[in-house]
């Protein structure tokens, strides 16, 4: 055993050792920095939010996070190569690994980017009601993929963005002030004069309809059996429902009071009696 220690020149190996340890201290102080560095700007982008009021939080921990991976990506590849791994493979074969996963969740990348513009654009933000993708419900959640709702019968539905972002989607939260659309028909003989004034006086004794803007109070259509009006109070956005479900009780038991008619659909009927004549 001494004879083999002593035929083993230790300077044979003595420059590749000290040149794996410098390679290996050399990779651990770019693995420690590149964590540094990429916390450090995943970070300094979440931050960034809080100078953004007209962007969404998730946006910013989504580009934080990519951000944060592919500097993380790159300092791997940085070490690899310290010990001579060759790394435009490895590059090649995570491209075409990413492209293999792209394909393979093509719907889930379209809801991504379809998450993306929604939180840059900021078409709806939670607690509005919105109707969108046939669906009509109080936003709870949004995130990178789905958008949550809550309906009024207290049930959860989960949206795909991109079944959100490809189709119209109706805000009713956007303004403070709404108008609730009501239409009220009157029969021919009533006045019209008369059922107006029911209609102003119901509105003006509600809580809830703002004195401006006034209320609209027209005749809209002449139809078959009965005069129309188009009745529009405004309101404040969130007593939308309240005046909906509200005034028309409220208007049909004060026209009743007056006696003013609210005709329904009829038919007449005329018999003519005919005789036989003589030939």
């Amino acid at each position: 055993m001494s004879e083999l220690l002593e035929q083993l020149d230790i300077n044979q190996y003595f420059p590749a050792a000290l040149d794996w340890a410098s390679n290996i201290l050399l990779a651990i102080v770019i693995l420690l920095i590149g964590l540094w560095f990429a916390g450090k700007v995943n970070k300094m982008i979440v931050a960034g939010s809080k100078n953004s009021k007209h962007l969404d939080d998730t946006l910013f921990r989504f580009l934080g996070s990519v951000a944060r991976y592919i500097i993380i990506a790159f300092v791997i590849i940085a070490v690899l190569n310290r010990f001579g791994v060759q790394t435009a493979s490895i590059v090649a074969l995570l491209g075409a690994a990413g492209l293999a996963v792209g394909l393979a969740l093509q719907g889930a990348m379209s809801n991504l980017a379809a998450g993306v513009m929604l939180l840059v654009f900021r078409p709806y933000k939670v607690n509005d009601f919105i109707e969108a993708a046939g669906r009509f419900g109080k936003v709870t959640e949004i995130d990178l993929f789905t958008t949550i709702l809550q309906t009024f019968d207290n049930q959860q539905i989960i949206v795909p963005n991109s079944q959100i972002w490809g189709d119209q989607i109706i805000n009713h939260s956007h303004f403070d002030v709404r108008g609730v659309d009501m239409h009220f028909g009157i029969a021919y003989d009533e006045s019209i004069d008369a059922a107006r004034a029911v209609i102003d006086g119901v509105l003006a004794a509600h809580p809830h309809v703002l004195k401006t803007p006034a209320p609209f109070v027209e005749v809209e259509t002449l139809n078959n059996s009965s005069v129309d009006f188009l009745v529009r109070p405004f309101c404040q956005g969130e007593h939308y429902f309240d005046l909906l479900y509200s005034v028309p009780e409220q208007i049909k038991k004060a026209l009743d009071e007056q006696g003013i008619e609210i005709p329904y659909p009829h038919r007449k009927v005329i018999l003519v009696n005919e005789t036989n004549k003589e030939i």
